[in-house]
């Protein structure tokens, strides 16, 4: 069953011909002749298309044999080479998070198979897409920046033979395509996070001179079928997307109205995809979803058990218990053998889907990263009760000891928001007490931005000042930065086995890379010792595993020296 989320088709459809039987000569008078005639009208049209063969899905669609021409994927409304790229290019700009990196890998993956290219030169594109972010109002107000910004470019090339076509791919697609396309009208086509195998089509109906929109959200689409063209940093980290959608409706959080429900990847697909990435040399893999380690794949009848899913002891969910399925325990019990020599990292999680296997997982199997990033938002139960996170500042605190006992050399990251409705300065002091109590290596904090459609924006009020808010954020990042500092500063002497991404963003003399628990490494370019003692020395370059002795710390990052090269197998 799928949910209709403001699905504009735009007239792409011809009108459907009245067939009509015509004769070159003679004339049908007679009534045999106008029987004959009649009877040849009728067998025409019992063997013609009837509604269902206008609606994909719908019991009784047929596959007529004028369609045997086409394509497995004919959407039915454009022939296939009326949708070709015709080698035009591609331009890809993205923003927010890392789901939104895999989506980019998604779109171009489709449109490359229909002949476009692609270009990391904006003054070449002929298509440009935004693959956006809706969490924020920020965000979305860097996105109408940067639409007027193209826009100007694209008036420059409407007199050429193909003028430049603007996309918004993503969430802001979904929440403001009738601001996008007809209160604005700076794009020309609008594509939500489950419709980017319409690609095609849409740029299609585009170069006709119409606007094109899709932005239905789907209970079933995956796309475990498309395999990503990966565009990582150096090519030796990869983003795998292993779920979509989000269920926990959190009060504040627009995700599940802008990428829908929870559905999973089959682990077939996954395991195929992230075998294929360690083939190539990739060296750490991050496995991402909107709610990560709610995974559960009931794609196959035997997964299809009636235990119930584990929570984290003292958390609870808004929706019934669900059942069956393969869990995030068992995909990540296969993915980490699939490569002994490769990192596995997850995001984002949610806190209540940390059942005791999952963490001692992480603990046995040293090439899955002793990193948790673990969401706590506040530190307040009344606001955490606002929020509908499902939990208490107890459990959270219970939960964190218990992964400490677990994971002993454990680094957490975090993220909170200040100013949520109705919060207090006394709420705004608790979370401050739980960020000193905690010690996070790394965080992301921001401000409260009202969202559309959220529970909040219908049950409650934004009703506490900009300014307030802001003071808040910054108190909140300040005390952060300590702490960091403080947890960081531990490491100072300690040898970290790090992965070089490659030359340092402020030096070419230094290198750059990360340690298991995700903390970025500055250390100099120097050639350093190839195994036992006595072998040599080596160049270090992107892609290998170092030693690298700890000398100093900052809240954000950590600088040594290079010791010897290392591989991750044993390195523990």
């Amino acid at each position: 069953m799928r949910t209709l989320k403001g699905f504009v088709v735009s007239p792409l459809c011809a009108p459907l011909r009245c067939f009509q039987t015509r004769f070159c000569s003679e004339r049908a008078n007679t009534k045999a002749d106008r029987s004959v005639v009649s009877e040849r009208f009728r067998a025409q049209i019992s063997v013609g298309p009837s509604f269902q063969d206008f609606v994909k899905g719908l019991p009784g669609h047929r596959t007529l044999a004028v369609e045997e021409e086409y394509d497995d994927d004919d959407d039915g409304y454009l022939r296939q080479h009326v949708q070709l790229g015709n080698s035009r290019k591609v331009y890809f700009e993205t923003y927010g998070c890392q789901m939104n990196v895999n989506d980019t890998e998604i779109a171009w993956s489709i449109l490359q198979k229909k002949g476009y290219q692609r270009t990391v030169q904006l003054n070449e594109a002929d298509v440009v897409l935004l693959v956006t972010c809706s969490i924020r109002e920020k965000a979305e107000q860097t996105i109408w920046n940067r639409l007027r910004q193209l826009t100007a470019l694209k008036k420059k090339t409407l007199k050429t033979p193909s003028p430049m076509k603007i996309g918004i791919l993503g969430c802001m697609a979904e929440r403001l395509k009738t601001e996008l396309l007809e209160q604005e009208k700076l794009v020309d086509v609008v594509a939500g996070p489950d419709a980017y195998r319409d690609l095609p089509r849409l740029l299609s109906v585009a170069d006709g001179g119409q606007q094109a929109s899709n932005v239905l959200l789907s209970l079933e689409e995956t796309y475990a079928d498309i395999m990503p063209v990966h565009h990582a940093a150096q090519g030796h980290s990869a983003f795998v997307s292993i779920m979509r959608g989000c269920d926990n409706m959190c009060s504040y959080c627009i995700v599940p109205f802008t990428r829908g429900r929870e559905r999973s990847r089959p682990l077939s697909s996954i395991l195929q995809e992230v075998q294929m990435l360690s083939d190539q040399g990739v060296k750490e893999v991050t496995l991402l979803g909107q709610n990560v380690n709610s995974y559960r794949d009931t794609s196959e009848e035997h997964f299809s058990a009636s235990d119930p899913t584990k929570l984290s002891r003292g958390f609870r969910t808004v929706y019934q218990t669900k059942r069956g399925g393969l869990r995030f325990s068992d995909l990540l019990d296969k993915v980490s053998r699939l490569d002994p020599d490769m990192r596995i990292r997850f995001t984002s999680p949610h806190p209540k889907d940390f059942p005791d296997e999952v963490l001692h997982l992480i603990a046995e199997r040293s090439n899955i990263c002793k990193q948790i990033h673990l969401p706590a938002q506040s530190g307040s139960n009344r606001v955490l009760k606002a929020m509908r996170r499902g939990y208490t500042r107890e459990a959270y605190i219970d939960l964190l000891a218990l992964i400490k006992r677990i994971i002993p050399d454990v680094s957490l990251s975090s993220d909170f928001i200040s100013g949520f409705c109705g919060e207090t300065e006394e709420d705004h002091q608790e979370t401050l007490s739980l960020i000193r109590e905690v010690g996070y290596n790394v965080g992301f904090l921001f401000a409260y931005s009202m969202r559309k459609k959220t529970h909040a924006s219908h049950r409650l009020q934004d009703n506490v000042a900009a300014a307030v808010k802001q003071r808040r954020l910054e108190e909140c990042i300040s005390v952060f930065r300590e702490e960091a500092l403080r947890v960081n500063t531990v490491l100072t002497g300690s040898t970290q086995l790090v992965l070089v991404e490659g030359e340092s963003k402020r030096s070419t003399e230094d290198l750059c890379g990360r340690t298991d628990g995700n903390m970025k490494v500055i250390f100099p370019k120097e050639d350093v010792a190839v195994g036992a003692a006595g072998s040599g020395t080596a160049p270090i370059r992107a892609g290998q595993y170092v030693l690298v002795k700890i000398t100093s710390a900052s809240s954000q990052s950590l600088k040594g020296r290079a010791v010897t090269h290392s591989v991750l197998r044993g390195a523990r």
